[in-house]
């Protein structure tokens, strides 16, 4: 059974995911300016924001099945 400090815990973590995410997605460097002035690859900034969407989604799915465990009645 799921406790409520879990889903207080998961909830916390998506508004930080989604956070980088919007961090990610608004700092996409400019490619036409040349590698020298760079401050990331934009290789590497495209594969942090997959692995963010990524752990987004794994966290909304924990999320969801924790609430379908708080809806279902305990075995007694």
């Amino acid at each position: 059974m799921t406790m409520p400090a879990e889903n207080d815990f998961l909830h916390q973590l998506e508004t930080e995911v989604e956070v980088e995410v919007t961090m990610a997605e608004a700092g996409q460097p400019d490619e036409t300016a040349g590698p020298a002035t760079w401050l990331v690859d934009p290789a590497d900034a495209v594969r942090d924001e997959v692995a963010l969407h990524s752990l987004l989604g794994a966290v909304e799915a924990l999320e969801h099945d924790t609430a379908a465990d708080l809806q279902q009645q305990p075995w007694r």
